[in-house]
């Protein structure tokens, strides 16, 4: 699944997202006849070719019948997406991003969501950008995003409602909890549109993420900014797993002499000293006779007590040691909320998206608190986790 990327190199704002998106090769023809299906009047979406300090990059306008801003509610903005000829997916993703303004106006303002009334993010080319966007990342395959720090202004913007200080307070709203950086500039370089957009996309920064770049798209805000490129970069890619590598040890043996009674406590005995797994099969030895290959896997500071354990509890006279290169997945244990309670479970990355699997133990707790089948138990956490899963990372 692709990943994006976010440069916030001079901030961002609606149409500097949808630019980049055009850039990466989005059909500006065909995304303007999506966006026209909605009721929001005539409009014209243009794009052109612009360059800020020497990079060229694509600058998105929107032209409309719409000479004053309409004041609408978040009622009224969702029942103009819902009207449109586009998928459900990009319906959701749209009135997501309208519902975080409208729960930082909400804050701000200190009125209830309902109440909100959106001015300049209600006009018509605010809502042009933001559908635009979901459409757009919904060609290119974009589900979740990562970002730099977020860049801000300083100073006072001219809004209807009188001057207010830069960053906006429902642009600062929305990016609570979200890394910032303060850039003494005294223009708006983050927008509420831009900030709603990151905060719908984005899981957080991608600093440590070692990602694999296959395209890269330039948005252009309006003005020119002094010592910066008014500029706003998009990058798709896809993250490289984190794998963690480690040396490790088998240790096994052959016996064909041991009842195997003693073999249950033998694999118990050899977890309870540390060994990483110890598991057996069955094998067919020399002169026809069924045997047990008995394995062990230990790391390099616990090996010499893994073998001893082996020859103690065993009746074999030796063992073969292998070294081999493990790599595996990074894991937490965490707690999560789920139909049975807080129940602790495994969190693994692939991809760059969390997945959450149930543990043995917590599922043969539950199984013996409830009385129910353990594979119930299983079953039931396994769906629930799945679905927690799919969910983005606040």
């Amino acid at each position: 699944m692709p990943v994006a990327f976010f440069d916030t190199i001079s901030g961002i704002s609606g149409d500097m997202v949808l630019g980049a998106a055009v850039s990466l090769g989005v059909d500006l023809d065909q995304l303007s006849s999506m966006l026209a299906t909605m009721p929001i009047g005539r409009f014209q979406l243009t794009q052109r070719s612009v360059k800020r300090n020497s990079i060229a990059a694509v600058k998105i306008d929107v032209k409309c019948d719409e000479h004053e801003h309409q004041h609408r509610t978040i009622s009224e903005i969702n029942s103009i997406i819902d009207a449109g000829s586009f998928s459900e997916s990009v319906k959701l993703r749209a009135k997501q991003i309208f519902q975080i303004i409208a729960e930082a106006e909400s804050a701000v303002h200190g009125v209830s969501v309902d109440q909100v009334h959106f001015h300049e993010v209600g006009a018509v080319d605010s809502i042009v950008d933001i559908v635009g966007i979901a459409i757009a990342f919904e060609k290119l395959g974009i589900e979740q995003a990562y970002s730099s720090p977020v860049r801000v202004g300083r100073g006072f913007a001219d809004t209807q409602h009188g001057k207010i200080p830069i960053p906006a307070p429902g642009t600062l709203q929305i990016l609570r909890g979200y890394p910032i950086e303060f850039v003494d500039i005294p223009f708006e370089l983050t927008t509420p549109t831009g900030a709603a957009i990151l905060r719908a996309y984005s899981e957080g920064l991608y600093d440590e993420k070692e990602a694999v770049i296959e395209q890269i798209g330039y948005g252009a805000g309006t003005i020119e900014i002094p010592g910066i490129p008014n500029l706003f970069r998009l990058m798709v890619g896809s993250i490289v797993p984190r794998i963690e590598r480690e040396e490790i040890f088998i240790v096994e043996t052959n016996i064909d002499d041991m009842n195997p009674q003693l073999y249950p406590f033998i694999i118990e005995r050899l977890m309870e000293i540390g060994a990483y797994d110890a598991f057996l099969v069955p094998i067919i030895m020399k002169k026809g006779r069924p045997g047990i290959l008995l394995s062990a896997m230990a790391d390099r500071n616990n090996l010499d007590n893994i073998v001893q354990t082996i020859y103690k509890e065993t009746s074999t006279l030796g063992v073969r040691i292998h070294p081999i290169d493990r790599r595996k997945l990074s894991r937490i244990i965490r707690e999560v909320k789920t139909s049975f309670g807080v129940v602790r479970v495994k969190e693994v990355e692939i991809e760059g998206r969390q997945r959450l699997l149930p543990e043995y133990e917590e599922c043969r707790r539950i199984a013996k608190e409830r009385s129910m089948p353990l594979l119930a138990v299983y079953k039931e956490l396994e769906t629930e986790l799945y679905a927690m899963s799919s969910l983005k990372i606040s």
